[in-house]
């Protein structure tokens, strides 16, 4: 009989080859990030604060490092992680210590959260958006298959990104704990597997035809070198009995201990432990103090229950870890700061941990709400250092316009690959193109439609010059569709077109019509701008304060009937507001903020008054993130006296 050797086994599945054989190369798209906001100041520790000249991080300024002395900022991203992560490649290769990442396993799982409205904190069940279901469909659409598919490049990123001796944890449940060992093995080398951790908790499943599922698992893998692994650390040691700890009877300065025999030939003690007292006095050189110690060295199972639904830690997020879960991990396998990374970050459990016990951190994820609801989490940390809100923003769509309508490198965006992207917008608006118009590019039913480009933002002279021509052609309708808007012009552009004879609807062009089987299957959807109205006071000399007057959703007819019937105001659509003193580019830079918890759901709808150092013109920016998670900004241009 030939003689059979195996040199390799592999995890193989369709779509991991090309048809030649050759394995599927990783994208590795490097674009520029985009710091949309830049946080300075946690309310807890601004509230601790009160009182006090100035504020920890009143002041902060310097260019970044890789330590917090040195200028570092944490990163909070929002966007797609494969087109993240190829981006971040350039800056942080061999240089993330630690990754844990929490991707979506559970197939047929409901990824809707719930949320809460305005002071009454009424829930609401918050669907998934578009551009989540459309990850999702890419994720399971075919299986098995489909979740590789999407999850191998993704590892060879992480790979990529980790120092030489960092490491990764990757948890999962029974559905897909046996493929991610494969497809880890095959990423990493079986060489470079660490553990497989299971962590129970409890359930209230009633299920009856098998045995209760109650532990979730989490593969651990190191890239080459030895990892740290800080088994002594206080959150990492399992506590001890108390029939343990009972049986360390003495004292002393040190602290408490039991008497042990020490391994000698010959010795005339026989106990290993719990050797009589007398023998410490007539045979010292026999005995040895055993210590009580913290704890006990860690198994690889630990039961750690699930967050309380009635905890005001929960997120609303079905899928929310604990943190004490995250604290055992993040201590074991990192230092004070090194560099951990989460690329499915969610709720932002594992940034919350790293933030607390000083570990520099980087987050990612595709939701909005998610980015949204970690900010929120982050800043009710006391003492959270400042951290950048970013994405590749106009840098993504520029992307994606080159690889959809034909644009690459040595060949710019040609007239007709822009005409290409027109029509592929005003389809998705269901509208259709006009030609000969210098600033029109569609019509829907009555209305004319001027499209705004991907790398810029919408300006009030590009809507005045549409409106003009609106106006020429004696069409009394004009919808602007535009990704960004220059500050400041929904008051002025809504008032002027009324004056020309001409009703003016501006619309978002949502992130979504990337995503083709999003536009695919027609789910884009286009919302108005929101309106946003503010009143600066100037209570005193060189003082400045921002008061919310109005802020209105015009989509009401798209908001859920079980949304708008428990809003009771206008300020219950608002979920958090803020406030630049001094907006001098593209950044918010929060100088104040304040926003609804669990707990606290009271928001004070006047900011607490601001001093300059001195007089002059400065522009203030007020932003409100509603409670689906999207941000409209206001700009006010201001004589501080």
């Amino acid at each position: 009989m030939a003689k059979i050797e195996i040199t390799k086994t592999e995890l193989v599945w369709p779509g991991k080859y090309n048809e030649d054989g050759t394995l599927k190369e990783v994208p590795r798209v490097s674009l520029p990030f985009q710091v949309i906001e830049t946080v300075n100041e946690s309310r807890a520790t601004r509230e601790a604060q009160k009182g006090k000249t100035m504020s920890l991080f009143d002041t902060y300024a310097g260019t970044e490092g890789d330590t917090f002395e040195a200028g570092w900022r944490n990163k909070l991203i929002w966007g797609d992680n494969l087109l993240v992560m190829g981006s971040l490649l350039e800056k942080f290769a061999g240089k993330i210590d630690l990754i844990y990442i929490d991707p979506p396993f559970a197939t047929g799982a409901d990824f809707s959260f719930t949320a809460h409205i305005g002071e009454s904190g009424e829930e609401i069940v918050k669907e998934q958006s578009v551009i989540e279901e459309k990850a999702y469909r890419d994720t399971w659409g075919a299986g098995t298959a489909s979740f590789l598919q999407m999850l191998r490049p993704r590892i060879e990123l992480m790979r990529d990104l980790l120092a030489d001796n960092g490491a990764i944890y990757l948890h999962c449940d029974h559905r897909a704990s046996h493929l991610i060992r494969g497809l880890m093995e095959d990423v990493f080398g079986a060489e470079n597997f660490l553990n497989h951790l299971i962590w129970m908790f409890s359930t209230r499943s009633s299920i009856k035809s098998t045995w209760k599922r109650s532990h979730h698992d989490i593969i651990f893998f190191k890239k080459n070198g030895d990892p740290v692994f800080n088994w002594d650390d206080d959150m990492v040691l399992e506590p001890l009995s108390e029939v343990t700890i009972k049986k360390y009877r003495f004292e002393d300065d040190t602290g408490r201990y039991r008497l042990s025999g020490r391994n000698i030939k010959g010795s005339p003690i026989r106990s290993a432990k719990d050797v009589d007292p007398s023998y410490e006095k007539t045979h010292p050189e026999l005995v040895v103090r055993d210590y009580l110690r913290e704890g006990k060295v860690a198994g690889d199972y630990f039961f750690l229950d699930i967050e309380n639904q009635s905890s005001v830690a929960r997120t609303g997020y079905p899928t929310q870890k604990p943190e004490e879960l995250l604290y055992k991990l993040v201590a074991a396998s990192s230092r004070p700061g090194s560099l951990v990374a989460d690329f499915f970050c969610g709720s932002g459990t594992t940034l919350a941990v790293a933030e607390k016990l000083g570990r520099r951190w980087i987050g990612c994820d595709l939701g909005r709400w998610a980015i949204h609801v970690t900010r929120k989490r982050l800043l009710g940390i006391e003492k959270c250092r400042p951290f950048e809100v970013l994405n590749l923003g106009k840098y993504e769509r520029q992307y994606w316009q080159g690889v959809t309508f034909g644009e690459t490198k040595d060949k710019p965006l040609t007239e007709q690959a822009l005409y290409e992207y027109l029509a592929f917008i005003l389809r998705l608006y269901g509208a259709q193109p006009v030609a000969g118009l210098a600033h029109l590019h569609g019509k829907k039913g009555k209305a004319l439609v001027h499209i705004g480009a991907v790398d810029a933002p919408v300006t009030i002279s590009e809507i005045d010059a549409a409106v003009d021509e609106c106006a020429k052609l004696k069409q009394t309708e004009l919808h602007v569709l535009g990704w960004e808007w220059e500050m400041g012009l929904y008051d002025l552009m809504v008032e002027a077109a009324k004056k020309k004879g001409v009703k003016l609807l501006l619309l978002i062009i949502p992130r979504e019509v990337m995503e083709q089987q999003a536009s695919a299957k027609g789910d884009v959807r286009f919302f108005e701008l929101a309106y946003l109205e503010a009143e600066i006071k100037q209570p005193k000399k060189l003082t400045v304060q921002v008061a919310l007057k109005d802020f209105v959703i015009p989509n009401t007819e798209l908001i859920p009937e079980d949304v708008r019937s428990k809003v009771r105001k206008w300020s219950d659509y608002i979920d958090y507001w803020a406030v630049d003193w001094d907006f001098r580019s593209d950044t918010f830079m929060q100088g104040w903020v304040a926003y609804r918890t669990r707990k606290e759901r009271k928001l004070p709808l006047a900011c607490d008054p601001h001093t300059y150092e001195k007089a002059g013109k400065y522009r203030i920016l007020v932003k409100v993130i509603d409670i689906f998670g999207n941000d409209t900004s206001q700009a006010f241009d201001v004589e501080v006296k």
